[in-house]
């Protein structure tokens, strides 16, 4: 009996564990969804900058990218303006 209980005490642990695990993938996916191209441009010019090669490019790719997210985010958007959003990005 004292086993049986041990055990749905130690797949609950493993099964909390697993949503941890699964919530903590979800907000990095959402984040680097948010950041986008800012975050893909600094992890090439990374990349880059460690295999030897120069990563300036993708440094200024990523300073672009920072400062058109920057300015959309002060766009006032409402239902007049939200469409053909994407048209225009």
């Amino acid at each position: 009996m004292f086993t049986i209980a041990k055990r749905r005490q130690q797949g609950q642990g493993m099964t909390e564990y697993i949503i941890i695990v699964a919530l903590i993938a979800i907000a990095a996916i959402a984040v680097y969804q948010l950041f986008g191209n800012t975050l893909r441009s600094q992890t090439a010019a990374i990349a880059n900058e460690l295999s030897g090669q120069d990563g300036t490019a993708a440094k200024n790719e990523a300073q672009a990218a920072a400062t058109k997210a920057a300015t959309e985010a002060n766009v006032k958007r409402n239902l007049d303006t939200y469409t053909n959003n994407a048209a225009n990005n």
